[in-house]
């Protein structure tokens, strides 16, 4: 017990808000903060991904010009996501597609699928044994397609700097299903710009197209935003443990990421550096953003069997310098 203090909220803890006005009218926000200087927003009606994330007063994420958008404006027909694509520090693509647009088995697939437009069904947030938890439940389901329930917790150290992202997906229909999951982490300014330093533990690196392979030498180099900048997507291969950091000298701050690449098999780096649209995507996932018919021709699709489960976890270290 601390006897200088009156309520922990002087020093950590987490709040539940809600939006007032525009296209974000109503959504369920909850603010994290822990006792040294992490803080991030929980958007409990977009699946319970992080809108906004700091570290000791710096932002670290990329939020979109959209800004908040409720799933009741969600259009999910052609490229209409990006009118709603907040993207936060974290956008989860996926249950059962992510990636491009495209038709599959003879289903129609959205761009990032729609699991990021669900709201949480349920939730919950507790402190114990040192450390900040919240868990949130999901579900992705329809009559005569698929049942899948996403449980997810954040668990944070009150005086550590770190954040685990701990998922279970579960089918619990009585048919097979795909199972398509990107975690797209948007890194911004100022973190981001152009005297970030990025580096990734990667055996190789291929680039997605022929415009990506013309900087494929130069791919984890940051730029000053430019006009009319084409996106950049190289498509990275790691061995055992998977490492990629963003560290900014001017800040003198940055982040590592970790997670098990034999489970997430697969990681895309997103380089955005246009005016305005600016940011480093850094996603793994068990698939690549081509869409689910790309990976099921490749023969790397994976499915979920009935009452079968995955299990995830990505790490974040906040560091200082």
């Amino acid at each position: 017990m601390n006897k200088y203090v009156g309520h922990e909220s002087q020093l950590y803890g987490v709040e539940e808000h809600r939006l007032v006005g525009g296209r974000g009218d109503g959504m369920r926000l909850l603010q994290v903060r822990n006792g040294s200087g992490l803080e991030f927003t929980i958007s409990l009606d977009r699946c319970a991904d992080i809108s906004r994330l700091s570290f000791k007063g710096d932002n670290f994420g990329y939020f979109s010009p959209c800004g908040y958008v409720s799933p009741e404006y969600y259009d999910k027909t052609g490229l209409a996501f990006l009118k709603s694509f907040t993207a936060g520090f974290l956008t989860t693509c996926g249950l059962t597609c992510a990636g491009n647009p495209c038709v599959d088995d003879g289903e129609e697939c959205p761009l990032h699928g729609t699991i990021s437009n669900m709201p949480c069904e349920s939730f919950g947030h507790w402190i114990s044994n040192g450390e900040i938890h919240v868990k949130a439940r999901v579900r992705d389901a329809a009559i005569f397609a698929h049942k899948l329930i996403l449980e997810r917790e954040y668990v944070v150290p009150l005086f550590k700097n770190e954040l685990y992202i701990n998922d279970r997906i579960i089918n619990f229909g009585a048919s097979e299903t795909p199972l398509q999951m990107l975690y797209h982490f948007n890194v911004g300014y100022p973190l981001l710009d152009e005297n970030a330093e990025v580096k990734a533990s990667s055996l190789k690196i291929e680039p997605r197209n022929a415009h990506a392979a013309e900087g494929l030498e130069d791919c984890l180099k940051m730029e000053k935003p430019q006009p009319s900048y084409e996106e950049k997507c190289y498509y990275h291969t790691f061995d055992g443990e998977a490492k990629v950091s963003v560290f900014n000298p001017t800040l003198n701050k940055g982040l590592v990421m970790t997670y098990d690449s034999s489970k997430l098999k697969f990681f895309t780096e997103w380089k955005m550096m246009a005016e305005q649209d600016y940011v480093l995507g850094i996603e793994p996932g068990n698939c690549q953003p081509d869409g689910r018919d790309v990976m099921r021709k490749k023969g790397v699709l994976e499915f979920l069997a009935p009452e079968e489960e995955r299990t995830y976890t990505v790490k974040f270290d906040f560091v200082e310098r």
